[in-house]
């Protein structure tokens, strides 16, 4: 593990998204929340939060950190059949917590593919990628504005 012991905590964020792209049926049974598993929503969201609190048994050499605030939500495209997942993350602590929203992101989307798969079973999951960070030496954002038009820092 890096040491991080002379770093001094600051307040830290991140937001990952991953987008899961659906056939039309699929799509639909979702919006509609018609699965037979129930509702695809409640259990993707459980499943990252759960999972992003998991993140260093996860990844090897990952320091555990005490979350703050954890969020994902979700957008849906009918146009395009997709689903965009965005993880949320904040934490104030010696090192960062992107991979906690990682984490929280790519488990979300893979719980809502188990959900349809037997809809769906060629539901592809892709763009998983950090949208932006605050904190520590290096902020970083892929985008000015987010898509969903939510900034990165959020007010505390």
């Amino acid at each position: 593990m890096v040491n991080v012991i002379a770093k001094s905590p600051t307040h830290r964020q991140a937001r990952v998204q991953a987008v899961i792209t659906l056939s039309r049926d699929a799509f639909e049974a979702i919006q509609q929340q018609s699965l037979k598993k129930g509702d695809p929503f409640t259990v993707a969201k459980i499943a990252g939060l759960q999972a992003a609190k998991r993140t260093a048994e996860l990844i090897p050499l990952c320091h555990p950190l005490p979350i703050d605030h954890l969020e994902v939500t979700y957008e849906s495209d009918a146009a395009t059949h997709s689903i965009r997942l965005v993880a949320s993350a904040a934490t104030t602590a010696k090192t960062g917590v992107e991979l906690e929203a990682f984490v929280a992101a790519a488990i979300s989307s893979l719980a809502l593919y188990d959900m349809v798969k037997a809809i769906d079973p060629a539901a592809t999951i892709t763009d998983l990628q950090l949208l932006c960070k605050t904190g520590g030496k290096k902020s970083f954002t892929r985008v000015a504005t987010q898509p969903d038009g939510v900034p990165c820092v959020q007010p505390s």
